[in-house]
């Protein structure tokens, strides 16, 4: 509400400047039953203080001169004041989308006198998609008149905008010192000076020195590493078997097909052998429970977890897969719910 309050004092500030004004976008309000897919169950849906803002914000519907309430007019239901199921919002959760089960919370305000001189259509997309919230827009008939100076908030006046990169030693500070403590910074005493090369005596009489071998041998080669390892047996100890020993002797075709039917054989004990494994694990482990069917439509529901802060925090439930629509709607959700037996 001090969101609306503020944006009414700037608008109707700009009016008064002789400044025609637009206001355009996601205001969070379903102003009119029309323009929300379940007012009828909502209670006190006329006493909400976002609607009689915009009550007291907005004319009559239509466009005649004798509707005057407010500085500002509804553009759309200026040109379908009688349009139902259109809505610009819906909740992504639900899937309530696909069934148009939403409302209208975007909308394309003009001051009153722009609206009726220079709007010519005002409309909804929702089949464009990449949010919960459709786009909306009009269209005017106006001519381009060229400002002598841009506006104090024109984005053009922002840095980002100014056409430059902007450099890092934007974001640096200098930082002033006094001339005395940096020169007493930089330059260290006589005393520390002292101490500073005792200190360092020290460390060098401390530094263990290196043995003349070690030294001698400097540091190793990479390709040191690479160099046969001599824990490795010599080859030259083993005994070659000679040629004649290597050749296998030639098998009649008996004993060939005695090796295939026994590869065969063990290869279908292997086989069953996996099987009964695999059988055992899946009666062991059976895995999820299928899932129940909801009871308007006996198809597979769908799990969801209660996210709501209270005692059943983190329970899962089981509810109807389909869309969230009218109840009246026979192909939206039904009411089913049913709670998750602890696993």
């Amino acid at each position: 509400m001090r969101f609306y309050r503020l944006l009414q004092i700037r608008a109707e500030a700009l009016l008064a400047a002789g400044s025609h004004v637009i206001i355009l976008g996601d205001l969070n309000t379903a102003h009119r039953p029309i323009d929300h897919w379940d007012a009828v169950n909502l209670e006190c849906f006329e006493e909400d203080p976002g609607r009689k803002w915009m009550d007291g914000l907005l004319s009559n519907l239509g466009c005649e001169s004798g509707s005057h309430m407010g500085p500002f007019i509804d553009s759309y239901r200026c040109f379908q004041p009688k349009q139902k199921g259109a809505f610009t919002c819906w909740s992504t959760v639900s899937g309530a989308r696909h069934l148009n089960y939403g409302s209208r919370l975007d909308y394309v305000l003009g001051d009153r006198t722009l609206v009726i001189d220079t709007f010519q259509a005002s409309f909804l997309l929702p089949e464009v998609m990449g949010s919960d919230h459709c786009p909306v827009g009009a269209v005017l008939s106006v001519s381009s008149v060229p400002a002598k100076q841009c506006p104090p908030l024109c984005t053009c006046f922002l840095p980002e905008f100014a056409g430059t990169q902007l450099k890092i030693l934007r974001f640096l500070v200098h930082l002033k010192q006094d001339p005395v403590f940096k020169q007493s910074a930089l330059q260290p005493s006589n005393q520390t000076q002292v101490h500073m090369r005792q200190n360092k005596a020290r460390v060098r009489s401390t530094r263990s020195r290196p043995s003349k071998t070690g030294s001698s041998r400097g540091q190793k080669n990479l390709m040191s590493y690479f160099q046969p390892s001599s824990s490795r047996p010599q080859t030259s100890n083993l005994d070659i078997p000679s040629l004649g020993t290597l050749v296998t002797p030639k098998t009649s075709e008996e004993d060939v097909v005695a090796n295939v039917v026994e590869g065969q054989a063990k290869a279908s004990e292997a086989k069953d052998e996996k099987e009964i494994r695999t059988s055992f694990w899946k009666s062991l482990l059976g895995g999820p429970s299928p899932m129940p069917l909801c009871g308007g439509h006996r198809e597979p529901c769908v799990m969801r977890t209660v996210k709501k802060p209270g005692p059943n925090l983190g329970r899962h439930f089981y509810m109807c897969a389909r869309p969230q629509g009218p109840p009246t709607d026979p192909s939206s959700r039904c009411n089913f719910f049913l709670w998750s037996r602890p696993s």
